[in-house]
């Protein structure tokens, strides 16, 4: 995406060091393999059985990233697939994640950086106690996820991505894994990425409107 190109540059950062995650909610195989053909390999769901059957239909080859809540009872059903879980916000969770054959995938923690009732996500001066939960289990915790306010313009968000980032520095001297900063999505990347964002959630800029389900 030249947006993405255009922050970085903006930022002083390598494009390279931000992965896209393309998010295909509502889209079908046809049009994620539109995007596909031009070479992105990471894409994200946030529904379990859209990634379930999606995932049967499309290349092997493609990043899953499931980026929306995840209730424990489907943690099974979606673990196989997943590359990147970026909704880790619970302990029962956790404990289903951890369930199965091997290893689970990589997650990310969730941060409720809004203090928002209606959102899911560990309170932002839990973060460290939560860590050291998930960690102690086993996850495989590769940083910090959040979904701030719906912003009024873009520059809105800022305070949000860099108190995550903040948090991040915080936990990272005791928790060296905790690197990564999933933030921002369509409206506001830019300025995720200039708050350091590595990981940008981002689905109208690639695929147009979402379609309407009516749920």
């Amino acid at each position: 995406m030249d947006r993405v190109a255009v922050a970085a540059a903006a930022a002083g950062r390598d494009p390279a060091g931000i992965t896209v995650v393309a998010v295909a909610k509502t889209k079908t195989p046809e049009e994620i393999m539109e995007v596909y053909d031009q070479g992105h390999r990471d894409f994200g769901e946030n529904r379990a059985q859209e990634l379930i059957e999606k995932s049967s239909r499309l290349p092997e080859d493609i990043r899953w990233h499931f980026v929306g809540a995840l209730q424990s009872n489907k943690a099974r059903a979606v673990r196989g697939i997943t590359h990147l879980l970026h909704s880790m916000d619970r302990r029962s969770l956790g404990s289903a994640w951890m369930k199965g054959r091997g290893l689970p995938p990589p997650v990310l923690a969730q941060v409720n950086i809004g203090s928002e009732s209606q959102k899911s996500g560990v309170p932002p001066g839990e973060v460290a106690a939560e860590l050291a939960w998930m960690l102690g289990m086993g996850l495989d915790v590769r940083g910090l996820m959040t979904i701030p306010p719906l912003p009024d313009r873009p520059e809105d968000s800022r305070r949000f991505f860099r108190r995550l980032a903040e948090i991040r520095d915080e936990v990272v001297s005791e928790y060296p894994t905790v690197t990564e900063l999933s933030m921002g999505m369509t409206d506001d990347f830019e300025v995720a990425i200039s708050e350091g964002a590595s990981i940008i959630r981002v689905g109208r800029a690639i695929f147009g409107p979402r379609i309407p389900t009516g749920d």
